[in-house]
């Protein structure tokens, strides 16, 4: 071994060799699968350490699977479509394919210098034709089974540009940010998917996920919204309209005194005299304009106005006014609402500020009564009792809600019925860079513009080669639409003229199923292929930020569930454990992101300390769910230890290979204690995902091991070499690049360097010792350590503890108390 600890010349040697092994290919054997994969990346221009740590984690899974035997699958491609892309040759006149190759051989070249130890025969990225021709497949399978349709939606419309742009692209003014001028919501036809038939089988199937996070689950469940009540129909005086409403609170309905609608419900016209119709179109507008310049999640002061029309109330026939109101869309649920001021505070305000009357049907079990509607100072918005209602007083509210829904079903105007919060995904993007739709439009053929399939064997429709500066402009029509060459095309059917969609699809699409063509990249008859599909799938660890809960998570199990009904394959849920990492904050203590200028380069780490020592530091920084803290000292330390191990190894180089059939005694006895506990303990904190906890472990025996000399008595030298190796076998899937080299360096033989050690149980036996975990001086958690720990063992595991984590969140701990043997402490600030 040499004497200094080199890892610009150790690191690029042994990824060399790994490449030349092809060892990161799985192999067709009988080994037990393993398919590890991260969130796949938008090649944006070069990686940070945020971006890191979410390879590295499933990097340091990946590896350890392999060691423990399993074949494992560990793919890595680009997810290389979207809007920033799109952005970027807008701003800087080039063509967005090129930026993306150029990001995506950064991006790899990265990679590949931290050692993240992927098949790269299984590269793919959805820019390729070769890719998104099976979006488009997909697309059409969906539209065989009823899935796919064209419908009208809310979008941000530029008025100077004449385009939709993204949310991303509105200011907090509500003016375009490409040219100033004033964005409004309109609505604008365009292409979805029913992922709403699918509500029930998503939320239904959340309960067979234990190893997801349960913040990610409670997320989708929120997301998709179940909510058990009633339908009822309110038909329209004079009309041969009627106007469906849900309620989940249809014990009220006797206290209905006007229904609301969209100002924007296309039905309005049917049933709204023509004088009234106009200035509903006026407050529509303007309604829209304001919804422009609001926070997508503000609440917007409730505004109304009187159609003129009047809707009988479903049970006594009543005449109730209709309004049209601005807190109702008419893309969700029915975009009607029937208004009951006495027990709900957003009708109980409208109805005060427009003089609409008030009724009140529900009083409460106990205490007081409740007065007339019109003396109510706010809404009851409890469960009670009913009265002024009917045949129905008397009742519990839950009683009611039963016999009322009942009663809507035998009289043949409502019933019982579910809604799902979730809303169908709409995929339609008035972009270039994207998957295009295969549909064609033929007035000859299709005159109600229904649009036709392209034939599966025409498939891959191909993104054009265009002129940037013409084409990309970020104004008027959508770019495909500025090439005739791609718009004008022939019918499929009469072989007529016909033009082509002009949209592209959200790139969502293409990250629903990404996980699947890595199974079989050059698959070109299928998606992929069914035996490779039942070989790999369920993917075993997935993992990526929780920012993904709910829509990219959403659309990825949606997709699973038509991919089996499409007998593609034998899952319904893609993934059986989730991984939810934290972020990484900068220096200055703020996310890291390119945005805040807070960024750290790996490659610069890298340089400086080597690619084990920045893996080091992720992995030690913290446990993978919590955020960590970016700190140039701990990364310079991280680098110190490494070099500890070095110079451990070469100070015991000559005992390399050392053997011993005698027993062990002694200081010898005392070091395979040491390293066969050690040994024990970081199996079970990897096994467990904690990974900061077992780099601790592996920092206490070397401080065990560095003031240990060179002994010449040889049942101690053998334990020595012994140690060295295990020590560095241990932190193999962490620190790959310097376990190899000192196994090596000690005699490993190849199957040592590909497995991991087992302990001897003999030697592990050893006393613990219980730590009481204080959070500001209050008892929080107790955690239970080898009586031996060291401070940084100890604090690891309370941190690792789920009580003392919850107290800890969003804290900053000023100060670390730790009395050995008895109890630790966080202050916090």
């Amino acid at each position: 071994m040499h004497e200094r600890y080199d890892p610009a010349t150790i690191e690029p040697k042994w990824q060399d060799r790994w490449e030349e092994q092809e060892l990161f290919r799985p192999a067709a054997s009988d080994r037990p699968k393993q398919y590890v994969l991260e969130m796949f990346p938008y090649p944006s221009g070069a990686l940070h350490m945020g971006h890191v740590r979410n390879y590295l984690i499933g990097d340091v899974v990946a590896r350890y699977a392999r060691l423990r035997g399993f074949d494992v699958l560990h793919p890595m491609g680009w997810d290389a479509l979207g809007l920033p892309a799109e952005n970027a040759a807008i701003k800087d006149k080039r063509h967005p394919a090129e930026r993306t190759v150029e990001n995506i051989a950064s991006f790899k070249a990265e990679m590949k210098r931290l050692g993240f130890s992927y098949d790269w025969s299984r590269e793919i990225s959805t820019a390729d034709p070769q890719y998104y021709r099976w979006n488009q497949w997909f697309f059409l399978k969906f539209r065989e089974l009823g899935l796919v349709y064209r419908r009208h939606s809310a979008v941000n419309w530029c008025s100077g540009c004449q385009t939709v742009i993204a949310n991303e692209q509105v200011t907090t003014n509500g003016d375009c940010e490409r040219c100033n001028s004033e964005v409004v919501v309109k609505r604008m036809p365009e292409w979805a998917f029913r992922i709403t038939n699918y509500s029930e089988r998503l939320l239904a199937n959340l309960d067979q996920l234990p190893d997801w996070s349960q913040e990610v689950v409670k997320k989708q469940r929120h997301w998709i919204g179940r909510s058990d009540g009633t339908d009822l129909d309110f038909k329209v005086a004079g009309t041969d309209v009627t106007l469906r409403v849900f309620t989940t609170r249809a014990d009220t309905i006797f206290g209905c005194t006007y229904v609301v609608v969209a100002p924007d419900q296309p039905q309005l016209e049917q049933f709204v005299a023509p004088d009234r119709l106009e200035a509903i179109a006026a407050f529509a507008e303007e309604e829209a304009r304001k919804a422009a310049q609001r926070g997508r999640d503000e609440e917007p002061p409730k505004e109304g106005i009187d159609t003129g029309a009047v809707a009988l109330h479903p049970f006594t026939g009543e005449e109730l006014p209709i309004w049209a109101g601005n807190f109702v869309v008419s893309d969700y649920g029915t975009g009607a609402v029937m208004s009951v001021p006495a027990h709900d505070q957003r009708d109980f305000e409208f109805a005060r500020q427009f003089g609409l009357p008030i009724t009140t049907v529900i009083q409460p079990v106990e205490g007081e009564r409740l007065p007339a509607g019109d003396a109510l100072q706010a809404a009851f918005v409890e469960d009670g009792v009913l009265e002024n209602s009917a045949g129905f007083d008397g009742l519990s509210s839950a009683e009611a809600r039963e016999q009322i829904s009942a009663a809507a079903a035998a009289g043949d105007f409502g019933g019982p019925a579910v809604t799902y919060r979730q809303r169908d995904w709409g995929i339609s993007r008035q972009r270039y860079w994207g998957t295009p739709i295969p549909i064609v439009y033929c007035e000859e053929c299709d005159p109600d513009g229904e649009g036709l399939d392209v034939p599966l064997d025409q498939l891959p429709v191909e993104l054009p080669q265009i002129d940037v500066e013409k084409v990309l402009t970020g104004r008027g029509e959508p770019p495909l639409a500025k090439v005739p060459e791609f718009l004008n095309t022939t019918c499929p059917q009469c072989g007529g003229p016909a033009r082509r969609e002009v949209e592209t699809m959200d790139t969502f699409v293409d990250s629903t199923w990404y996980y699947a063509r890595y199974l079989d990249p050059q698959n070109g008859e299928l998606p992929f292929g069914l035996e490779e599909a039942v070989r790999w799938l369920p993917v075993d660890v997935y993992v990526g930020g929780p920012e993904h809960s709910t829509m990219h998570l959403l659309y990825f199990r949606f997709w699973t569930m038509v991919m089996r009904e499409l007998g593609l394959c034998e899952v319904e849920e893609p993934v059986v454990r989730m991984i939810t990492q934290g972020i990484v904050n900068g220096p200055d203590g703020r996310k890291m992101s390119k945005r805040w200028g807070n960024v750290i380069s790996p490659a610069a780490i890298v340089e400086q300390y080597g690619a084990d020592a920045a893996r080091t530091f992720v992995m030690f920084a913290g446990p993978p769910d919590k955020d960590i803290q970016w700190s140039d000292e701990q990364v310079e330390g991280c680098s110190r230890f490494l070099q500890r191990i070095w110079r451990l190894a070469h100070a015991h180089h000559e005992a390399a290979g050392a053997r011993h059939d005698g027993p062990f005694e002694g200081n010898a006895l005392e070091i395979r204690r040491a390293t066969h506990r050690t040994l024990a303990r970081v199996t079970a904190d990897i096994e467990r995902r904690s990974f900061n906890t077992a780099i601790a472990r592996c920092m206490e025996l070397v401080n065990f091991l560095t003031p240990l000399p060179l002994s010449d008595e040889p049942a101690q030298r053998a334990a020595m070499a012994e140690a060295i190796l295990l020590l560095v076998r241990m932190l193999s899937p962490i620190t790959p690049h310097l376990a190899d080299e000192v196994a090596t360096a000690y005699g490993a033989a190849q199957e040592e360097l590909r497995s991991w050690p087992e302990h001897d149980p003999e030697l592990v036996v050893e006393e613990r010792l219980s730590y009481a975990v204080q959070v500001n001086g209050k008892l929080r958690g107790q955690v239970e350590v080898a009586a031996d720990a060291e401070e940084a063992v100890v604090r690891a595991a309370a941190e690792a503890d789920e009580k003392v984590a919850a107290h800890l969140e969003g804290k900053t701990v000023r100060k670390f108390v730790f009395v050995p043997k008895r109890l630790v402490n966080f202050v916090c600030g």
